[in-house]
């Protein structure tokens, strides 16, 4: 009879591990974008990116604070962008939620290409939309990177005809993480 419970508690104990090791973290990932406009290349970037993946279910879930992102070709520049274009008083953040439709090989160390599917939200407007994106997975780390267009006028912003050489009409946004597995708490 201990030896059952014993075996019980081991088991428990052996796929709450297995469990905690699904969900990988990110508290530092890195969002840019660009802006490749006829007269002004604008580019800003944040390591600010928060996010995760449950391996479980192949589940994700990633949400970047928009005043992280820094960079721009001015001081003034930058003030626009969070008033005028995001305005962050509103929409303090950007997310993308969802599920990676293909199966993932999590023991393959060779990077895997994969379609995300999922709600992206920037400017409190909320798109369905596949991204690309590579998938690598080292020694318990699991490292991401992604690259897509998102059209201003999806996102109800507009260009003000005064500056409508200076910002393009799509964004060039880059996506990099290195998520890592779920600490355990005693």
């Amino acid at each position: 009879m201990r030896k059952k419970v014993v075996l019980i508690l081991l088991t428990g104990l052996f796929f709450t591990t297995l469990n905690a090791q699904k969900v990988y973290f990110t508290q530092n990932g890195k969002v840019s974008f660009v802006s490749d406009a006829p007269l002004e290349l604008i580019k800003a970037s944040s390591n600010e990116l928060n996010g995760a993946i449950d391996m479980s279910n192949n589940r994700f879930a990633f949400k970047i604070d928009i005043r992280s992102l820094k960079g721009f070709n001015s001081a003034l520049q930058q003030v626009h962008f969070y008033e005028n274009y995001m305005e962050t008083d509103l929409y303090k953040s950007s997310s993308f939620r969802g599920k990676i439709i293909e199966k993932i090989d999590v023991n393959s160390k060779e990077v895997q290409n994969v379609r995300a599917k999922g709600i992206l939200t920037i400017h409190g407007v909320e798109l369905a939309m596949i991204i690309n994106a590579k998938i690598k997975i080292n020694d318990e780390a699991i490292e991401i990177s992604s690259e897509f267009d998102v059209m201003l006028e999806d996102l109800n912003i507009r260009i003000p005809t005064i500056v409508y050489q200076k910002i393009a009409e799509s964004i060039n946004i880059e996506v990099r993480a290195n998520l890592l597995p779920q600490k355990q708490t005693d």
